[in-house]
Protein backbone atom coordinates (compact mmCIF):
# COMPACT_ATOMS: atom_id res chain seq x y z
CA UNK A 1 0.00 0.00 0.00
CA UNK A 2 1.31 3.70 -0.57
CA UNK A 3 1.15 6.05 2.44
CA UNK A 4 -1.81 7.63 1.45
CA UNK A 5 -3.81 4.07 1.58
CA UNK A 6 -1.99 3.67 5.16
CA UNK A 7 -3.35 6.61 6.47
CA UNK A 8 -6.70 5.77 5.49
CA UNK A 9 -6.72 2.64 7.14
CA UNK A 10 -5.44 4.06 9.99
CA UNK A 11 -8.51 6.26 9.86
CA UNK A 12 -10.51 3.23 9.58
CA UNK A 13 -9.22 1.57 12.51
CA UNK A 14 -9.22 3.97 14.36
CA UNK A 15 -13.03 5.13 13.93
CA UNK A 16 -13.84 1.15 14.80
CA UNK A 17 -12.00 1.17 17.52
CA UNK A 18 -13.78 4.47 18.87
CA UNK A 19 -17.09 3.04 18.14
CA UNK A 20 -16.23 -0.58 19.90
CA UNK A 21 -15.04 1.93 23.27
CA UNK A 22 -18.52 3.62 22.85
CA UNK A 23 -20.55 0.64 22.64
CA UNK A 24 -18.43 -2.32 25.17
CA UNK A 25 -19.16 1.76 27.68
CA UNK A 26 -22.78 1.43 27.45
CA UNK A 27 -23.09 -1.95 28.31
CA UNK A 28 -20.68 -1.40 31.81
CA UNK A 29 -22.81 1.52 33.24
CA UNK A 30 -25.98 2.38 34.58
CA UNK A 31 -28.01 3.52 31.87
CA UNK A 32 -29.79 6.88 33.33
CA UNK A 33 -26.61 9.11 33.58
CA UNK A 34 -27.14 12.07 32.61
CA UNK A 35 -23.84 13.55 32.37
CA UNK A 36 -20.60 14.06 30.31
CA UNK A 37 -20.26 10.46 30.44
CA UNK A 38 -23.48 8.96 29.75
CA UNK A 39 -23.11 5.45 28.69
CA UNK A 40 -25.10 5.60 25.41
CA UNK A 41 -24.15 6.10 21.94
CA UNK A 42 -26.66 8.71 21.17
CA UNK A 43 -29.50 11.23 22.02
CA UNK A 44 -31.89 9.06 24.04
CA UNK A 45 -35.00 11.76 24.60
CA UNK A 46 -37.27 8.62 25.08
CA UNK A 47 -34.77 7.13 27.61
CA UNK A 48 -34.12 4.05 25.43
CA UNK A 49 -30.20 3.12 26.26
CA UNK A 50 -28.55 2.52 22.70
CA UNK A 51 -25.41 -0.29 23.37
CA UNK A 52 -24.62 -0.75 19.32
CA UNK A 53 -24.16 1.53 16.56
CA UNK A 54 -25.38 -0.51 13.42
CA UNK A 55 -22.90 0.10 10.57
CA UNK A 56 -22.32 -0.51 6.61
CA UNK A 57 -19.04 -0.88 5.28
CA UNK A 58 -17.82 -0.32 1.90
CA UNK A 59 -14.49 -2.27 0.41
CA UNK A 60 -12.07 0.42 -2.10
CA UNK A 61 -13.78 -0.26 -5.13
CA UNK A 62 -17.10 1.56 -3.45
CA UNK A 63 -18.73 -1.73 -3.01
CA UNK A 64 -21.24 -2.55 -0.14
CA UNK A 65 -19.86 -5.38 2.06
CA UNK A 66 -22.33 -7.91 2.34
CA UNK A 67 -22.04 -11.11 4.71
CA UNK A 68 -23.60 -14.68 4.36
CA UNK A 69 -25.40 -15.97 7.77
CA UNK A 70 -27.96 -18.77 8.30
CA UNK A 71 -31.18 -17.86 9.82
CA UNK A 72 -33.66 -20.98 10.61
CA UNK A 73 -31.65 -23.05 8.31
CA UNK A 74 -31.99 -20.73 5.57
CA UNK A 75 -29.15 -18.62 3.85
CA UNK A 76 -29.57 -15.22 4.42
CA UNK A 77 -27.53 -12.14 3.78
CA UNK A 78 -27.15 -8.56 5.71
CA UNK A 79 -25.28 -5.52 4.92
CA UNK A 80 -25.58 -4.07 8.65
CA UNK A 81 -23.13 -4.51 11.51
CA UNK A 82 -22.27 -4.12 14.79
CA UNK A 83 -18.32 -3.87 15.88
CA UNK A 84 -17.49 -6.75 18.53
CA UNK A 85 -13.48 -6.82 18.70
CA UNK A 86 -10.76 -4.90 17.15
CA UNK A 87 -7.20 -7.01 16.96
CA UNK A 88 -4.19 -6.35 15.11
CA UNK A 89 -5.59 -4.82 11.68
CA UNK A 90 -8.26 -7.71 11.78
CA UNK A 91 -11.96 -6.40 12.87
CA UNK A 92 -14.80 -8.99 14.15
CA UNK A 93 -18.26 -8.16 13.13
CA UNK A 94 -21.81 -9.22 14.38
CA UNK A 95 -24.12 -9.85 11.68
CA UNK A 96 -27.10 -8.03 12.09
CA UNK A 97 -30.74 -8.63 10.44
CA UNK A 98 -33.19 -5.96 9.63
CA UNK A 99 -36.30 -6.84 9.34
CA UNK A 100 -38.34 -3.59 8.48
CA UNK A 101 -35.80 -0.95 9.89
CA UNK A 102 -35.47 -3.51 13.38
CA UNK A 103 -32.23 -4.62 13.73
CA UNK A 104 -31.39 -8.09 15.41
CA UNK A 105 -28.43 -9.96 15.96
CA UNK A 106 -28.09 -13.07 14.09
CA UNK A 107 -25.13 -14.20 16.84
CA UNK A 108 -22.96 -14.86 13.86
CA UNK A 109 -19.63 -13.07 13.35
CA UNK A 110 -17.83 -12.42 10.37
CA UNK A 111 -13.75 -11.06 10.41
CA UNK A 112 -12.55 -8.48 8.16
CA UNK A 113 -9.43 -7.33 7.15
CA UNK A 114 -9.55 -3.13 7.92
CA UNK A 115 -7.28 -2.91 4.83
CA UNK A 116 -10.27 -4.10 2.80
CA UNK A 117 -12.40 -1.43 4.04
CA UNK A 118 -12.60 2.29 3.18
CA UNK A 119 -15.61 3.18 4.01
CA UNK A 120 -17.21 2.92 6.89
CA UNK A 121 -21.48 3.97 6.94
CA UNK A 122 -22.61 4.95 10.35
CA UNK A 123 -26.45 4.05 10.34
CA UNK A 124 -28.02 4.26 13.66
CA UNK A 125 -27.98 3.90 17.60
CA UNK A 126 -29.77 0.69 18.74
CA UNK A 127 -31.01 -1.36 21.45
CA UNK A 128 -29.86 -4.83 20.28
CA UNK A 129 -30.54 -7.76 22.37
CA UNK A 130 -28.90 -11.44 23.22
CA UNK A 131 -25.32 -9.48 22.74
Amino acid sequence: MRGGALKANRCIKNLLRFINVLQRNSMNRVCLEDCCSKPYLGPAINGVCYNTRVVSLYNCQGNLFTSEYLADGVLATSSTFRIQDIQDDCCTLLILSNDNGVYTSTGQCVTVDIGYICAVKCLSDEQISNL
